[in-house]
């Protein structure tokens, strides 16, 4: 059953996977409870609020988000019925569209960002030392690094 993981191997995979989801549904619930945002409304927002314009095209939003075309697609639909984004046509190439961040939206995330930061710091760094931080970014960002693909790598820690 652990295809050939044994000791610590298994038990650093075991403790990432269950440590690193336990934090993402806490983060979300707070998230969720404090704004009505859910952590992938605010990743889409704090992506389009860093871009040129507050825009991307929908393509290049999926790549850095790490979603399918058709669960962006879904994404971006929710967050446009409450204003939050809205998709416009590339003038360059009617087939492509952008997602662009609202007023409302970027009001949104400004809100919002005070209570999740604090959030991220208490449940997360505030448990860390500088060390433990240093090792989780050189160890993460060698991660997606490898794992990006090639015509889309950014280091992870440019993006959040």
């Amino acid at each position: 059953m652990t295809g050939g993981l044994t000791g610590q191997r298994l038990a650093a995979w075991r403790a990432y996977i269950e440590s690193s989801q336990r934090l993402l549904t806490l983060l979300g619930d707070e998230l969720r409870d404090r704004c009505g945002l859910s952590l992938a409304d605010y990743h889409v927002m704090l992506l389009l609020s860093e871009a040129p314009q507050r825009r991307l095209r929908m393509g290049e939003l999926a790549n850095r988000l790490v979603f399918s075309p058709s669960r962006l697609t879904y994404q971006v639909a929710t967050m446009e019925r409450r204003d939050l984004v809205r998709r416009e046509s590339c003038p360059q190439d009617r087939r492509g569209s952008h997602a662009v961040l609202t007023d409302h939206g970027l009001a949104s995330l400004r809100a919002a960002a005070p209570g999740h930061l604090a959030a991220v710091q208490h449940h997360f760094l505030d448990h860390l030392d500088d060390t433990d931080i240093t090792q989780l970014e050189q160890v993460f960002t060698a991660l997606d690094t490898r794992l990006s693909p090639t015509d889309n790598a950014t280091p992870a820690g440019k993006r959040t």
